[in-house]
Protein backbone atom coordinates (compact mmCIF):
# COMPACT_ATOMS: atom_id res chain seq x y z
CA UNK A 1 0.00 0.00 0.00
CA UNK A 2 2.56 2.61 1.06
CA UNK A 3 4.68 1.94 -2.01
CA UNK A 4 1.84 3.35 -4.11
CA UNK A 5 2.23 6.83 -2.59
CA UNK A 6 3.51 9.62 -4.80
CA UNK A 7 6.44 11.81 -3.74
CA UNK A 8 5.43 15.22 -2.40
CA UNK A 9 7.14 18.49 -3.20
CA UNK A 10 8.95 19.69 -0.06
CA UNK A 11 7.56 22.74 1.70
CA UNK A 12 9.87 25.65 0.88
CA UNK A 13 9.89 27.10 4.39
CA UNK A 14 10.48 23.72 6.03
CA UNK A 15 13.23 23.06 3.49
CA UNK A 16 14.87 26.37 4.34
CA UNK A 17 14.74 25.50 8.04
CA UNK A 18 16.48 22.21 7.34
CA UNK A 19 19.14 23.87 5.18
CA UNK A 20 19.79 26.46 7.87
CA UNK A 21 20.25 23.80 10.54
CA UNK A 22 22.65 21.87 8.32
CA UNK A 23 24.76 24.95 7.56
CA UNK A 24 27.94 24.69 9.70
CA UNK A 25 28.69 28.43 9.61
CA UNK A 26 28.48 30.06 13.02
CA UNK A 27 27.58 33.50 11.63
CA UNK A 28 24.57 32.38 9.57
CA UNK A 29 21.40 34.47 9.85
CA UNK A 30 17.86 33.07 9.73
CA UNK A 31 15.49 35.66 8.28
CA UNK A 32 13.22 33.10 6.69
CA UNK A 33 11.23 31.35 9.40
CA UNK A 34 8.42 33.56 10.70
CA UNK A 35 9.18 33.89 14.41
CA UNK A 36 9.92 36.92 16.56
CA UNK A 37 13.36 37.09 18.14
CA UNK A 38 14.58 39.38 20.91
CA UNK A 39 17.88 41.26 21.09
CA UNK A 40 19.63 38.01 22.06
CA UNK A 41 18.30 36.21 18.99
CA UNK A 42 15.94 33.96 20.94
CA UNK A 43 12.17 33.56 20.71
CA UNK A 44 11.19 34.45 24.28
CA UNK A 45 8.40 33.18 26.48
CA UNK A 46 6.37 36.22 27.48
CA UNK A 47 6.31 36.93 31.21
CA UNK A 48 2.51 37.09 31.17
CA UNK A 49 2.50 33.59 29.69
CA UNK A 50 4.84 32.31 32.40
CA UNK A 51 2.63 33.81 35.09
CA UNK A 52 -0.51 32.32 33.58
CA UNK A 53 1.11 28.91 33.24
CA UNK A 54 2.18 29.00 36.86
CA UNK A 55 -1.39 29.75 37.95
CA UNK A 56 -2.72 26.93 35.79
CA UNK A 57 -0.13 24.52 37.20
CA UNK A 58 -1.15 25.46 40.71
CA UNK A 59 -4.90 25.35 40.16
CA UNK A 60 -5.70 22.89 37.38
CA UNK A 61 -7.14 19.68 38.81
CA UNK A 62 -7.69 17.69 35.62
CA UNK A 63 -6.36 17.20 32.11
CA UNK A 64 -9.63 15.68 30.94
CA UNK A 65 -11.18 16.64 27.61
CA UNK A 66 -12.74 20.10 27.47
CA UNK A 67 -15.01 19.66 24.43
CA UNK A 68 -14.98 19.24 20.68
CA UNK A 69 -15.45 22.97 20.13
CA UNK A 70 -12.89 23.95 22.76
CA UNK A 71 -13.30 25.83 26.02
CA UNK A 72 -16.24 28.27 25.81
CA UNK A 73 -14.33 30.77 27.97
CA UNK A 74 -11.44 30.75 25.50
CA UNK A 75 -13.76 31.21 22.54
CA UNK A 76 -15.54 34.14 24.20
CA UNK A 77 -12.19 35.72 25.12
CA UNK A 78 -10.98 35.44 21.51
CA UNK A 79 -14.27 36.80 20.15
CA UNK A 80 -13.97 39.79 22.48
CA UNK A 81 -10.33 40.44 21.61
CA UNK A 82 -10.94 40.12 17.87
CA UNK A 83 -14.42 41.48 17.25
CA UNK A 84 -15.25 43.43 20.40
CA UNK A 85 -18.91 44.39 20.21
CA UNK A 86 -18.98 44.43 16.41
CA UNK A 87 -20.66 41.01 16.12
CA UNK A 88 -23.83 39.90 17.94
CA UNK A 89 -22.98 36.73 19.85
CA UNK A 90 -26.20 34.99 18.77
CA UNK A 91 -24.88 35.15 15.19
CA UNK A 92 -21.35 34.01 16.05
CA UNK A 93 -20.23 30.36 15.93
CA UNK A 94 -16.69 29.48 16.96
CA UNK A 95 -14.37 26.53 17.52
CA UNK A 96 -10.86 26.23 18.91
CA UNK A 97 -8.25 24.93 16.47
CA UNK A 98 -4.58 23.87 16.48
CA UNK A 99 -3.13 27.25 15.57
CA UNK A 100 -4.12 29.66 12.85
CA UNK A 101 -3.33 27.05 10.19
CA UNK A 102 -5.91 24.75 11.75
CA UNK A 103 -8.41 27.60 11.66
CA UNK A 104 -7.77 28.24 7.96
CA UNK A 105 -8.12 24.53 7.23
CA UNK A 106 -11.44 24.21 9.09
CA UNK A 107 -12.67 27.43 7.43
CA UNK A 108 -11.97 26.17 3.92
CA UNK A 109 -13.37 22.75 4.79
CA UNK A 110 -16.54 24.53 5.90
CA UNK A 111 -16.61 26.39 2.58
CA UNK A 112 -16.22 23.08 0.73
CA UNK A 113 -19.17 21.58 2.62
CA UNK A 114 -21.32 24.62 1.89
CA UNK A 115 -20.34 24.98 -1.76
CA UNK A 116 -17.89 22.55 -3.42
CA UNK A 117 -17.89 24.81 -6.48
CA UNK A 118 -16.76 27.87 -4.50
CA UNK A 119 -13.96 29.97 -5.95
CA UNK A 120 -11.35 31.04 -3.39
CA UNK A 121 -9.86 34.44 -4.20
CA UNK A 122 -6.32 34.66 -2.82
CA UNK A 123 -4.18 37.82 -2.80
CA UNK A 124 -1.12 37.88 -5.04
CA UNK A 125 1.14 37.29 -3.18
CA UNK A 126 -0.06 35.53 -0.04
CA UNK A 127 0.98 33.04 2.60
CA UNK A 128 1.69 29.84 0.60
CA UNK A 129 -0.54 27.66 2.78
CA UNK A 130 -3.65 29.56 1.67
CA UNK A 131 -3.32 28.15 -1.85
CA UNK A 132 -1.94 24.83 -0.62
CA UNK A 133 -4.91 24.13 1.65
CA UNK A 134 -7.49 25.31 -0.90
CA UNK A 135 -5.85 23.14 -3.55
CA UNK A 136 -5.68 20.10 -1.28
CA UNK A 137 -9.42 20.43 -0.66
CA UNK A 138 -10.10 20.65 -4.39
CA UNK A 139 -11.38 24.24 -4.30
CA UNK A 140 -10.89 26.47 -7.33
CA UNK A 141 -8.36 29.23 -6.72
CA UNK A 142 -8.33 32.69 -8.27
CA UNK A 143 -5.54 35.18 -7.62
CA UNK A 144 -6.45 38.83 -7.15
CA UNK A 145 -4.06 41.75 -7.46
CA UNK A 146 -2.77 42.98 -4.13
CA UNK A 147 0.83 44.23 -4.31
CA UNK A 148 2.58 46.50 -6.79
CA UNK A 149 6.15 45.21 -6.68
CA UNK A 150 7.51 48.19 -8.59
CA UNK A 151 6.07 50.70 -6.11
CA UNK A 152 6.52 48.38 -3.08
CA UNK A 153 2.95 49.26 -2.10
CA UNK A 154 -0.64 48.06 -2.16
CA UNK A 155 -2.20 47.79 -5.63
CA UNK A 156 -5.39 49.46 -4.49
CA UNK A 157 -7.01 49.88 -7.88
CA UNK A 158 -6.20 46.34 -9.01
CA UNK A 159 -7.45 44.85 -5.74
CA UNK A 160 -10.83 46.55 -5.87
CA UNK A 161 -11.24 45.83 -9.56
CA UNK A 162 -10.55 42.10 -9.10
CA UNK A 163 -12.75 41.79 -6.01
CA UNK A 164 -15.52 43.41 -8.03
CA UNK A 165 -15.54 40.26 -10.16
CA UNK A 166 -16.48 38.03 -7.22
CA UNK A 167 -20.01 36.85 -6.61
CA UNK A 168 -22.25 34.93 -4.21
CA UNK A 169 -20.66 31.59 -3.44
CA UNK A 170 -17.12 32.97 -3.74
CA UNK A 171 -14.69 33.35 -0.84
CA UNK A 172 -12.14 36.16 -0.51
CA UNK A 173 -9.10 35.64 1.71
CA UNK A 174 -7.97 38.86 3.38
CA UNK A 175 -5.03 39.45 5.73
CA UNK A 176 -6.32 41.21 8.83
CA UNK A 177 -3.03 43.07 9.39
CA UNK A 178 0.73 42.67 8.85
CA UNK A 179 0.31 41.18 5.39
CA UNK A 180 2.45 38.10 4.86
CA UNK A 181 4.70 38.36 2.87
CA UNK A 182 4.61 42.03 1.79
CA UNK A 183 4.05 44.07 4.96
CA UNK A 184 1.70 46.30 2.92
CA UNK A 185 -1.60 46.62 4.77
CA UNK A 186 -5.06 47.94 3.99
CA UNK A 187 -5.83 51.37 5.43
CA UNK A 188 -9.16 52.06 7.16
CA UNK A 189 -10.35 53.66 3.91
CA UNK A 190 -9.30 50.53 2.02
CA UNK A 191 -11.28 48.32 4.40
CA UNK A 192 -14.31 50.55 3.80
CA UNK A 193 -13.89 50.14 0.05
CA UNK A 194 -13.48 46.36 0.36
CA UNK A 195 -16.61 46.16 2.51
CA UNK A 196 -18.56 48.10 -0.11
CA UNK A 197 -17.40 45.80 -2.89
CA UNK A 198 -18.16 42.59 -1.00
CA UNK A 199 -21.52 43.94 0.12
CA UNK A 200 -22.35 44.48 -3.54
CA UNK A 201 -21.00 41.16 -4.88
CA UNK A 202 -22.14 38.91 -2.03
CA UNK A 203 -18.77 37.16 -1.68
CA UNK A 204 -17.81 35.74 1.72
CA UNK A 205 -14.68 37.22 3.36
CA UNK A 206 -12.26 34.91 5.16
CA UNK A 207 -9.98 37.11 7.27
CA UNK A 208 -6.71 35.54 8.36
CA UNK A 209 -5.74 37.40 11.56
CA UNK A 210 -2.34 35.89 12.38
CA UNK A 211 -0.46 38.95 13.70
CA UNK A 212 -3.01 40.86 15.74
CA UNK A 213 -1.21 43.55 17.75
CA UNK A 214 2.06 43.49 15.81
CA UNK A 215 1.03 46.04 13.17
CA UNK A 216 -0.31 49.31 14.53
CA UNK A 217 -1.66 48.01 17.86
CA UNK A 218 -4.41 45.77 19.20
CA UNK A 219 -7.28 48.13 18.43
CA UNK A 220 -6.10 49.46 15.04
CA UNK A 221 -5.20 45.95 13.85
CA UNK A 222 -8.76 44.76 14.56
CA UNK A 223 -10.40 47.72 12.84
CA UNK A 224 -10.73 46.04 9.46
CA UNK A 225 -12.26 42.78 10.65
CA UNK A 226 -14.67 44.66 12.92
CA UNK A 227 -15.75 46.90 10.06
CA UNK A 228 -16.57 43.85 7.94
CA UNK A 229 -18.50 42.31 10.84
CA UNK A 230 -20.61 45.46 11.08
CA UNK A 231 -21.17 45.87 7.37
CA UNK A 232 -21.61 42.32 6.05
CA UNK A 233 -24.11 39.59 6.90
CA UNK A 234 -21.55 36.80 7.13
CA UNK A 235 -17.81 36.23 7.36
CA UNK A 236 -15.14 33.84 8.61
CA UNK A 237 -12.16 34.83 10.78
CA UNK A 238 -9.14 32.58 11.37
CA UNK A 239 -7.32 33.67 14.53
CA UNK A 240 -3.81 32.71 15.62
CA UNK A 241 -2.19 33.25 19.02
CA UNK A 242 1.25 32.07 17.88
CA UNK A 243 2.80 35.48 17.33
CA UNK A 244 0.99 37.86 19.66
CA UNK A 245 1.18 35.50 22.65
CA UNK A 246 4.42 33.79 21.59
CA UNK A 247 2.68 30.40 21.77
CA UNK A 248 4.13 28.98 18.56
CA UNK A 249 4.55 25.38 19.65
CA UNK A 250 1.36 25.23 21.74
CA UNK A 251 -0.77 25.65 18.58
CA UNK A 252 -3.48 28.05 19.75
CA UNK A 253 -6.10 29.25 17.30
CA UNK A 254 -9.80 29.67 16.67
CA UNK A 255 -12.24 29.94 13.81
CA UNK A 256 -15.03 32.49 14.15
CA UNK A 257 -18.01 32.34 11.80
CA UNK A 258 -20.46 35.24 11.67
CA UNK A 259 -23.79 34.02 10.31
CA UNK A 260 -26.63 36.16 8.90
CA UNK A 261 -29.06 34.99 11.60
CA UNK A 262 -29.30 32.80 14.70
CA UNK A 263 -30.72 29.80 12.83
CA UNK A 264 -27.81 29.75 10.37
CA UNK A 265 -25.40 30.23 13.27
CA UNK A 266 -26.66 26.99 14.86
CA UNK A 267 -26.15 25.05 11.62
CA UNK A 268 -22.70 26.56 11.09
CA UNK A 269 -21.71 25.70 14.65
CA UNK A 270 -22.83 22.08 14.21
CA UNK A 271 -20.80 21.76 11.01
CA UNK A 272 -17.71 23.35 12.56
CA UNK A 273 -17.99 21.06 15.56
CA UNK A 274 -18.28 18.05 13.25
CA UNK A 275 -15.22 19.15 11.28
CA UNK A 276 -13.24 19.43 14.50
CA UNK A 277 -14.39 15.95 15.46
CA UNK A 278 -13.46 14.43 12.12
CA UNK A 279 -10.11 16.23 11.87
CA UNK A 280 -8.54 15.95 15.32
CA UNK A 281 -11.42 15.14 17.70
CA UNK A 282 -10.55 17.62 20.47
CA UNK A 283 -8.47 20.78 19.98
CA UNK A 284 -5.47 21.28 22.30
CA UNK A 285 -6.27 23.18 25.48
CA UNK A 286 -3.10 24.14 27.36
CA UNK A 287 -2.19 27.17 25.26
CA UNK A 288 -5.83 28.16 24.96
CA UNK A 289 -6.10 28.03 28.77
CA UNK A 290 -3.07 30.32 29.01
CA UNK A 291 -4.70 32.84 26.67
CA UNK A 292 -7.97 32.66 28.61
CA UNK A 293 -6.16 33.26 31.89
CA UNK A 294 -4.34 36.28 30.49
CA UNK A 295 -7.34 37.89 28.82
CA UNK A 296 -9.57 37.26 31.84
CA UNK A 297 -7.28 38.88 34.41
CA UNK A 298 -6.83 42.66 34.36
CA UNK A 299 -3.21 42.66 35.52
CA UNK A 300 -2.07 39.81 33.30
CA UNK A 301 -3.85 41.38 30.35
CA UNK A 302 -2.15 44.72 30.97
CA UNK A 303 1.24 43.01 31.34
CA UNK A 304 0.71 41.06 28.11
CA UNK A 305 -0.42 44.15 26.20
CA UNK A 306 2.69 46.00 27.38
CA UNK A 307 4.96 43.15 26.29
CA UNK A 308 3.22 42.96 22.94
CA UNK A 309 3.57 46.71 22.48
CA UNK A 310 7.31 46.43 23.19
CA UNK A 311 7.62 43.68 20.57
CA UNK A 312 5.75 45.79 18.02
CA UNK A 313 7.87 48.84 18.81
CA UNK A 314 11.06 46.82 18.45
CA UNK A 315 10.02 45.52 15.03
CA UNK A 316 9.34 49.10 13.93
CA UNK A 317 12.76 50.12 15.21
CA UNK A 318 14.48 47.25 13.39
CA UNK A 319 12.71 48.21 10.17
CA UNK A 320 13.85 51.80 10.53
CA UNK A 321 17.42 50.83 11.42
CA UNK A 322 17.76 48.49 8.45
CA UNK A 323 16.30 51.06 6.04
CA UNK A 324 18.64 53.76 7.37
CA UNK A 325 21.70 51.49 7.26
CA UNK A 326 20.88 50.46 3.71
CA UNK A 327 20.46 54.10 2.72
CA UNK A 328 23.90 54.88 4.13
CA UNK A 329 25.59 51.90 2.48
CA UNK A 330 23.87 52.22 -0.90
CA UNK A 331 23.53 55.98 -1.14
CA UNK A 332 19.91 55.44 -2.18
CA UNK A 333 16.52 55.78 -0.55
CA UNK A 334 15.13 52.78 -2.45
CA UNK A 335 14.84 50.83 0.80
CA UNK A 336 12.56 53.37 2.51
CA UNK A 337 9.62 51.00 2.03
CA UNK A 338 11.04 48.80 4.81
CA UNK A 339 10.34 51.51 7.37
CA UNK A 340 6.91 52.31 5.94
CA UNK A 341 5.52 48.77 6.02
CA UNK A 342 4.16 46.88 9.03
CA UNK A 343 4.59 43.59 10.77
CA UNK A 344 7.21 40.90 10.57
CA UNK A 345 7.70 40.56 6.82
CA UNK A 346 8.64 42.44 3.67
CA UNK A 347 9.53 41.39 0.15
CA UNK A 348 13.02 42.69 -0.63
CA UNK A 349 12.67 42.19 -4.38
CA UNK A 350 15.54 39.74 -4.75
CA UNK A 351 15.81 37.46 -7.78
CA UNK A 352 16.38 33.73 -7.40
CA UNK A 353 20.09 34.26 -8.00
CA UNK A 354 20.25 37.01 -5.40
CA UNK A 355 18.40 34.87 -2.83
CA UNK A 356 20.91 32.09 -3.52
CA UNK A 357 23.85 34.46 -3.17
CA UNK A 358 22.52 35.82 0.10
CA UNK A 359 22.36 32.28 1.43
CA UNK A 360 25.44 30.63 -0.10
CA UNK A 361 27.88 33.54 -0.06
CA UNK A 362 26.73 35.58 2.93
CA UNK A 363 24.89 33.06 5.12
CA UNK A 364 21.71 35.17 5.11
CA UNK A 365 18.64 32.96 4.71
CA UNK A 366 15.42 34.38 3.23
CA UNK A 367 12.48 32.64 1.56
CA UNK A 368 12.75 32.00 -2.18
CA UNK A 369 10.18 34.66 -3.06
CA UNK A 370 12.52 37.13 -1.26
CA UNK A 371 10.36 37.38 1.87
CA UNK A 372 12.48 38.62 4.76
CA UNK A 373 11.48 38.24 8.40
CA UNK A 374 12.47 41.60 9.87
CA UNK A 375 11.46 40.34 13.33
CA UNK A 376 14.29 37.80 13.08
CA UNK A 377 16.92 40.55 13.05
CA UNK A 378 18.94 41.78 15.98
CA UNK A 379 20.46 45.23 16.20
CA UNK A 380 23.96 43.72 15.96
CA UNK A 381 23.13 41.86 12.74
CA UNK A 382 21.78 44.83 10.80
CA UNK A 383 25.10 46.12 9.36
CA UNK A 384 26.05 42.64 8.17
CA UNK A 385 22.66 41.98 6.58
CA UNK A 386 22.72 45.40 4.92
CA UNK A 387 26.20 44.71 3.53
CA UNK A 388 24.98 41.39 2.11
CA UNK A 389 21.92 42.98 0.48
CA UNK A 390 24.02 45.67 -1.19
CA UNK A 391 26.68 43.15 -2.21
CA UNK A 392 24.20 40.99 -4.14
CA UNK A 393 22.90 44.03 -5.99
CA UNK A 394 19.62 44.83 -4.28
Amino acid sequence: MLNRLSPQAPDKIIGLMQAFRADPRTDKVDLGVGVYRDANGTTPVMQAVKSAEERIWQQQASKGYVGIEGDPAFLEAIAGLTLGEAAPRNRLASVATPGGTGAVRIALDLVRLANPAARVFIPDPSWPNHAAIAGFLGLEQVEYRYYNAADRALDREGLLDDLGRTGPGDVVILHGCCHNPTGADLTPADWQAVAEVLSRTGALPLVDLAYHGLGAGLEPDAEGVRLLAQRLPQMLVAVSCSKNFGLYRDRVGALLALAPDAATQAVARANMSNLNRQTYAFPPDHGARVVTEILGDAKLRADWAAELSAMRSRIETLRGMLAETLQQKSGSDRFAYLAAQQGMFSLIGASDDQVTALRDVHGVYVIGDSRMNLAGLTEALIPRVADAMVAVGL
